[in-house]
């Protein structure tokens, strides 16, 4: 059985990110206690059931510190893979303050008062931390829910038994994506943003790439990113992982890492040798994908 446990910060998009598995087919659990989670995927086994989606968040508190034994037993007779989402304080605290609902460890007890947003949501980062490092990771600081959706079935779609890399491109401005594994900085690039022709344009446009391509230091980088991925690559694959982000960074994110990254992500997808280990190599672009949709 494909088992996706869905957890992260409260706030950070569990719900959308549910939800787009439910509409890939997925039975899927929303909530569900951590003692439950064997029997659940056991009584689903007996029914035949191929692929599920579980969110399980920190609101029990303590008893998630029990997640991650559990899902290396489960790992011994399914495919388990985990998608954390995250966000930067600043942002949960918004859309608190925005949905006016309460963060689930903030309630008061018998034995504790109400604790500040805050407060909770530093305490909801300690609990989930051992689940962090084990896991697939997506900041949704910067990213609307259409984009986390479109995210979440690019990943269902590529899913396969090997290893997922998704070469990301982002802007410096808005911050290093907090999921990256590996981070390569191209601002030292000449910048297509100081040509008033090409400034409105992105690394996805014809007269961007012709501009890029033709420079020598572009090219190299292109080169040595490539020949560094390609070298460590075997070993992130032995090392087990099911994910590994290979973030790109310009300024603004718009013109120079948008081009390397379709650029790297073409090359690899076009290698005998990684399409025979079932290698599935994505591209996204952080601050593209942003964009709200028009609506019509």
């Amino acid at each position: 059985m494909q088992i996706h446990l869905i957890t992260g910060i409260s706030g950070s998009g569990k719900s959308v990110a549910l939800r787009a598995f439910e509409d890939a087919g997925y039975d899927c659990v929303d909530n569900l206690p951590v003692s439950l989670l064997e029997n659940l995927i056991s009584t689903l086994a007996n029914e035949q059931c191929e692929r599920v989606a579980v969110a399980i968040d920190a609101r029990r508190g303590e008893s998630i510190a029990q997640l991650p034994s559990i899902l290396e037993n489960l790992k011994r007779n399914h495919q388990v893979r985990v998608v954390f989402l995250n966000a930067d304080t600043n942002t949960l605290v918004q859309r608190f303050s925005e949905t006016r609902r309460r963060h689930p460890l903030s309630k008061n007890t018998k034995e504790t008062q109400s604790a500040t947003l805050i407060e909770a949501i530093d305490k909801e980062r300690s609990l989930l931390e051992p689940l962090r490092i084990q896991a697939h990771s997506i900041d949704t600081s910067n990213l609307p829910a259409h984009a986390l959706r479109a995210w979440i079935q690019d990943l269902l779609k590529n899913e396969s038994i090997g290893l997922t890399v998704i070469f990301e491109s982002f802007g410096f401005k808005k911050g290093v994506p907090s999921e990256a594994d590996l981070v390569f900085d191209v601002r030292c690039l000449p910048n297509p943003h100081y040509d008033k022709i090409l400034r409105p344009l992105t690394g996805n446009d014809k007269p961007v790439k012709e501009f890029l391509e033709k420079i020598p230091e572009v090219v190299s980088m292109e080169s040595d990113i490539t020949l560094f991925i390609q070298k460590w690559l075997p070993h992130y694959i032995a090392d087990g992982r099911s994910y590994l982000t290979v973030a790109i960074g310009c300024t603004g994110g718009q013109h120079r890492s948008v081009y390397l990254v379709n650029r790297i992500g073409e090359y690899f997808r076009r290698q005998q040798d990684f399409i025979d280990l079932q290698l599935n190599f994505l591209d996204r672009h952080r601050e593209l994908d942003s964009i709200p949709v028009a609506k019509s």
